[in-house]
C-alpha cells in the first residue's frame, strides 16, 4: 500500500510518526486534488506506526475504527501526515493523525483523523 500511495516514513520517534506523499497522479480525484482515500490511507498508515512504535518487535497492529475529518482539498506537490499515540493500552490505543498538504512554504491542513488501534500478538 505505501508503494502504491508513494508513502515513505520521513520521521519516526516512540509514539509518533510522520509519512510523506508525493499524491502520485493515480491517488487524484477528477479535479485534481488529492483523493481522499489516499488522505485516509497515509492518515491511518501514520497513526498505526505510531501505535506500532510503543509495541514489543514480535507484536503488530490493526486498526479497529478511524474517522476523518476532511477539512480542505489536498493540493499542492505532497501530503504529509503526522500520526501519534493519544493513549497506549494493552487492548485498545487511542491515535490521531493530522495530514497537511505542502507546496512550497505554504502548508494547509486538510484533515484530522482520531481512530482505535488493537495490539495484534503472535500466537503461541
Amino acid at each position: 500500500m505505501m508503494a502504491t500511495l508513494d508513502a515513505s516514513i520521513s520521521e519516526i520517534s516512540e509514539g509518533r510518526v510522520t509519512l510523506t506523499s508525493s499524491i502520485p497522479t493515480t491517488c487524484r480525484q477528477q479535479q485534481g486534488f488529492a483523493h481522499a482515500a489516499l488522505t485516509f490511507g497515509i492518515g491511518d498508515s501514520a497513526a498505526g506506526y505510531a501505535a506500532l512504535s510503543l509495541m514489543p518487535r514480535d507484536a503488530d497492529v490493526l486498526t479497529t475504527e478511524m474517522k476523518i475529518n476532511l477539512l480542505a482539498p489536498g493540493t499542492g506537490d505532497r501530503l504529509v501526515a503526522t500520526g501519534r499515540v493519544i493513549k497506549p493500552g494493552r487492548r485498545l490505543m487511542i491515535v490521531q493523525a493530522d495530514v497537511w498538504a505542502e507546496e512550497n512554504d505554504k502548508r494547509l491542513h486538510v484533515a484530522l483523523l482520531t481512530g482505535t488501534m488493537m495490539p495484534v500478538f503472535p500466537k503461541g
